[in-house]
């Protein structure tokens, strides 16, 4: 069946009912109540796949959704009864997976879960490219900033000032970002 392991955090006591249909759909389920949790410790010591909030309100849990998403990046689903646009839109941001409004039915829970998780991975990658994007853009400012540099110093073209960099990269068997961040402090040490 279902190999994922589930935190399921509730206000108060328990509810067996939701606890009983993860079980009888084959997930592991580790319940926890708030607000007594040390959710590092539960996610990390019980291999959490994803976390699930059966609560009436998340008003008073935004601070901690969006604390436990950015140290602990998981599909998360939140089970509620408040509808109100404010906290559904401090949900999404909070990067909830899924929020469900009065909705809690047991032939539904699998497809719940799959569509949070495939929103969460799809999330991820966009995050993932985001940053690669932004560790490229800061790269290329930093060699064209090196270039500058070469050009200046040296009076190289902007063509022999990148070659300069990239064989002075590929001689120290570096990245050429790494490259021009080495040559962008010795122009300032020779300042």
């Amino acid at each position: 069946m279902n190999a994922l392991n589930i935190l399921l955090i509730q206000d108060e006591a328990t509810d067996p009912l939701l606890v009983k249909k993860l079980v009888a759909e084959g997930y592991s389920v580790t319940s926890a109540a708030m607000p007594e949790i040390n959710i590092h410790s539960l996610v990390t010591n019980n291999k959490i796949d994803l976390v699930i909030f059966n609560i009436d309100s998340p008003q008073k849990y935004f601070q901690f959704i969006h604390v436990l998403n950015q140290n602990h990046p998981l599909p998360i689903i939140v089970f509620t009864a408040d509808d109100t646009s404010d906290t559904i839109n401090q949900i999404i941001k909070a990067g909830v997976s899924a929020y469900i409004v009065n909705g809690l039915e047991a032939s539904r829970i699998n497809s719940i879960i799959t569509v949070a998780v495939a929103r969460f991975n799809e999330r991820q990658l966009l995050k993932n490219e985001l940053e690669k994007t932004k560790s490229k853009l800061e790269e290329r400012k930093l060699i064209d900033r090196a270039k500058g540099i070469l050009i200046k110093t040296r009076g190289f073209t902007e063509d022999d000032a990148y070659h300069t960099l990239r064989k002075l990269a590929m001689d120290r068997n570096i990245a050429i970002g790494e490259m021009a961040k080495n040559v962008i402090a010795m122009a300032e040490l020779l300042k």
